[in-house]
């Protein structure tokens, strides 16, 4: 019995540390899960040789999700029919901040990013893409990871309570 109350005491004395990891866990995947769906777009831009975007599944909310579409080459655009790649549903409890702001194309005010036929994540008017999204956790309100697109196409995940400078 008293084996049994010892167990239990510590089982609740873990409990936060439990779900500290799970949501930990839950933000990652979802960053791995972003990373890996843009490197399929990119792909899939070199390989067919026409823009391919990542938008928002619904119009401006990123935490609905997010398509995966063949672009448009400028000379079909009237004809263009955009197809689905890829798709990807809710991600609760994850959410990103300031969502609606995140990939926004200063000219037409689209939001997504856009791989050209060469692979580069560039804006409509030919401006290279260089910016983050930034996760959260809807139980977890602390934890953040910044997902960073570089001017070269390269993505990272960052942890700001870890390596801030990284960070900024």
């Amino acid at each position: 019995m008293a084996v049994l109350l010892i167990v239990a005491i510590a089982a609740t004395a873990n409990m936060p540390l439990l779900y500290e990891q799970v949501a930990i866990r839950e933000i990652e995947a979802v960053a791995r899960k972003w990373i890996g769906h843009a490197q399929f777009a990119r792909q899939q831009a070199l390989l067919m040789g026409e823009p391919v975007r990542i938008a928002p599944y619904a119009q401006g909310d990123w935490d609905q999700g997010w398509l995966i579409k063949q672009g448009c080459s400028d000379k079909e655009k009237s004809e263009c029919d955009q197809r689905v790649l890829m798709s990807q549903g809710k991600i609760d409890p994850i959410f990103l901040r300031n969502g609606s702001k995140q990939f926004r194309d200063p000219h037409t005010g689209e939001l997504g990013v856009r791989f050209n036929a060469t692979g580069a994540a560039k804006t409509t008017q030919g401006g290279f893409v260089a910016n983050r999204l930034i996760l959260g956790h809807s139980r977890k309100p602390g934890l953040e990871r910044h997902l960073i697109l570089g001017s070269g196409g390269r993505w990272r995940i960052c942890d700001p309570a870890k390596d801030s400078r990284r960070c900024h």
